[in-house]
């Protein structure tokens, strides 16, 4: 099956209200934490994917040079398309830096626009005796003095970009000499939510249990270019270490909102607010790289990852991997994801799209707040509304934990297993 990372949101469920008063008033991370990762799931695609065509998507930030053909095989290293990139503009105030009117700038510049600068020179100084200078910030060009503000633009140079494949698969098209899109047969594991770009690395497994938080003392020098998989959480303090030892992915069930501040630091601007402006988590293009990529599976706070996606990453322990911590919570839809590549193609690998539904004797996660993560098997549908444990009439699912246990949930709270 080709599976898709785009979905609508949910319309009609419990979440609706919720997100809406998100979008409208938009409200910090650590009050919406539980609120939002613990009940807000994409409903069109199942966590697990088995044995699918995984098309995986390469983007060149501008149009630049491919370097592969559509049926080219390639490898994870491979270096597929070249460009170039430039920063925003630097905007200098010159003015303040010398301490002298704005009009006063262009007599003290020693450089003129249209003139290459280096990062460090000076570009303007005033005074002979106790002399103040101001000096440019990056490579570039000057592109702009404002004689009526006293600021002065300096524009980056480019920077080269290289794309690399990131994953073992075949061409399959090239769009606008920008975008690169692979195919390969794998399994991939969908999480909820996610921070840091695209990578490739080498699983490897810390914890033997899916309750257990990953803390600094598990991470060193053998998780170098790993994605590293992990169980109920990690802190900051391990994320911060595993930055250090070079680990390239962390794979999780949850992560205390403070932990994750503490860990971007500077760059958790983009999780204060969630609103109409900025659905992503967080901004990339804005934030920069926080050093690995981070998925959750579960949600925020300690979240034991589910027995069966634990299990199937502990089995692709020591194999190649995808992992992707793009998230956008509105239209188009993308969650995170981890490819693991087949390591051939097999008679099951489904071509078209799954669509599971829930039904009698399905699997099914359960995602309310009691029982997140946990999995059972649906006993009953009712077909009429039924007055639910939180006390809202609605559609009702009867589930069977695997400890026996039979609870009742809002038939929105399930999430059916392909």
């Amino acid at each position: 099956m080709v599976e898709s990372r785009g979905a609508p949101l949910w319309r009609g469920s419990r979440a609706e209200p919720l997100l809406y008063a998100i979008m409208v008033a938009p409200t910090p991370l650590d009050r919406w934490e539980d609120r939002l990762m613990s009940r807000f799931f994409p409903d069109n695609v199942p966590p697990v994917v088995h044995h699918a065509i995984a098309r995986v998507e390469r983007h060149l930030p501008r149009p630049g040079e491919i370097l592969v053909r559509v049926g080219s095989r390639v490898e994870p290293d491979d270096v597929i398309a070249r460009s170039t990139a430039t920063a925003m503009p630097e905007i200098v105030n010159v003015a303040g830096a010398l301490g002298v009117l704005p009009g006063d700038v262009y007599a003290a510049m020693r450089k003129e626009e249209g003139n290459k600068v280096a990062a460090g020179e000076v570009i303007a100084r005033v005074g002979l005796v106790g002399r103040r200078f101001c000096q440019s910030p990056v490579n570039g060009t000057i592109t702009r003095i404002d004689r009526a503000t006293g600021y002065v633009t300096i524009t980056p140079d480019p920077e080269p970009v290289e794309v690399r494949a990131n994953v073992r698969g075949l061409v399959m098209e090239i769009i606008a000499a920008q975008t690169i899109i692979i195919e390969t047969p794998a399994t991939s594991i969908y999480g909820i939510a996610g921070v840091g770009p695209d990578r490739f690395g080498v699983l490897r497994l810390l914890v033997t249990d899916p309750s257990e938080v990953i803390d600094a003392d598990l991470i060193d020098a053998r998780s170098a270019y790993a994605i590293v998989i992990g169980g109920a959480g990690i802190t900051a303090a391990a994320l911060r270490r595993a930055v250090q030892e070079q680990v390239r992915g962390v794979i999780v069930g949850g992560i205390e909102a403070h932990e994750l501040m503490q860990f971007l630091g500077a760059k958790a601007s983009a999780l204060q607010q969630i609103g109409r402006g900025s659905w992503e988590f967080p901004v990339p293009a804005v934030e920069g790289d926080p050093g690995l990529t981070l998925i959750i599976t579960e949600g925020f706070g300690v979240r034991p990852m589910s027995r069966p996606m634990f299990d199937l990453l502990a089995a692709s322990d020591q194999q190649e991997v995808l992992i992707q911590g793009a998230t956008h919570l509105r239209t188009p839809l993308v969650r995170p994801r981890l490819v693991i590549p087949l390591t051939r193609a097999r008679a099951t690998t489904e071509l078209d799209p799954p669509h599971p539904v829930l039904a009698v004797g399905r699997t099914a996660r359960l995602l309310d707040e009691s029982h997140l993560g946990q999995v059972g098997t649906v006993a009953l549908l009712p077909e009429e509304p039924e007055t639910l444990p939180s006390g809202v009439r609605g559609l009702a699912a009867y589930v069977d934990l695997q400890d026996g246990e039979r609870v009742v949930v809002a038939r929105s709270a399930l999430e059916a297993l392909a």
